[in-house]
C-alpha cells in the first residue's frame, strides 16, 4: 500500500536539500525481505529503475558501497575485479548498519555516518529517474540518477547479473 503522508528528514534528505537537489518522496507499506522487488510493484514502478544499496566490504573489510538495479544481483568477482580488490563481499547486518547508521532495507547511500568508496552499475545510469532508499524503511526518493556521480562522486562499474 502507498501512503501519502510527508516522512520526517533523513540524514539522506537533509543532504539533498542542503545541496539544492530536487527529489520526490514515495512511501509504501515496508515488509522484511520484500525488498526492491517489492517496492517497485507496490510504487508501480520498473523494478530496473528501483536501485537497491548495498554494503559490501573487500577482503581488508574496508567497507564500499554498492547501488545495483532492483532486478539485479551483483557479481562480486567482476566487482573486485574492476575496484583492484582480490575479493568483495557483503557486510554482515550489524556491520552495514554501524558503517551506514541506517537499518538495513532502509539504507541511503546518501548521509551515511561513514564515508566510503560508492559505485554504480553503468547503466543505471542511462536511467531518467531512479527509486532510491531515502533513509527509512518504506520511503524511496526519485532522483536524477547523476545525482549519484555529482554528489556521491560514484564510479560506474559493470557488475550486475540478471535475477
Amino acid at each position: 500500500m502507498v501512503r501519502k503522508s510527508h516522512v520526517s528528514e533523513t540524514p539522506a534528505t537533509q543532504l539533498l536539500r542542503r545541496h539544492g537537489i530536487a527529489f520526490e518522496e514515495h512511501q509504501y507499506d515496508w515488509v522484511p525481505h520484500g525488498g526492491a522487488r517489492h517496492s517497485a510493484e507496490v510504487l508501480q514502478a520498473d523494478p530496473s529503475s528501483v536501485v537497491k544499496t548495498l554494503i559490501m566490504q573487500d577482503q581488508e573489510r574496508q567497507p564500499l558501497v554498492i547501488l545495483m538495479h532492483g532486478n539485479c544481483s551483483v557479481s562480486t568477482k567482476q566487482l573486485a575485479r574492476q575496484i583492484g580488490a582480490k575479493q568483495v563481499e557483503p557486510c554482515a547486518v550489524e556491520v552495514a548498519q554501524r558503517h551506514t547508521g541506517y537499518l538495513v532495507g532502509g539504507t541511503s547511500p546518501f548521509g551515511t555516518r561513514r564515508s566510503m568508496p560508492v559505485y554504480i552499475e553503468r547503466s543505471i545510469l542511462a536511467l531518467p529517474r531512479i527509486l532510491i532508499n531515502g533513509g527509512r524503511r518504506g520511503y524511496l526518493l526519485g532522483i536524477d540518477p547523476q545525482v549519484c556521480l555529482d554528489l556521491l562522486q560514484a564510479t560506474p562499474v559493470d557488475c550486475a547479473l540478471a535475477e
